[in-house]
């Protein structure tokens, strides 16, 4: 499997992106979808509504936020596999709506498709 990277939707898309899949559970605020050229939204993958609000993106909540994360996931064995099968074809890059590049949803979904 080839590396995944992660962006954010606010970033210029790139033809480098290669497929694009945007991994929040709502739309981004404020970005059109010709703008945020995604190629898929797959929602199911994001946290659910009451995790996010819970980690409310409190980097002393990380940890925590990334062990539940993980136990959500691990119900969507489907849907990983699916986008371990887009990475395995070609680049994939999750995309992400939050400020924080470093404590997101992307970063643990990431981490988890590469098997970390």
């Amino acid at each position: 499997m080839r590396p995944i990277a992660i962006k954010r939707v606010y970033e210029p898309p790139s033809p480098d992106d290669g497929v694009r899949v945007l991994v929040d559970r709502v739309w981004p605020r404020g970005m059109s979808k010709d703008a945020a050229a995604v190629d898929r939204w797959m929602k199911e993958v994001a946290p659910t509504t009451a995790l996010r609000k819970w980690f409310g993106h409190a980097p002393e909540r990380w940890e925590e936020f990334a062990r539940r994360y993980r136990e959500e996931l691990a119900a969507h064995a489907a849907d990983l596999g699916e986008l371990r099968d887009l990475a395995a074809n070609g680049r994939l890059t999750l995309v992400y709506g939050a400020r924080d590049e470093a404590h997101n949803q992307a970063v643990v979904l990431r981490d988890v498709l590469a098997g970390k």
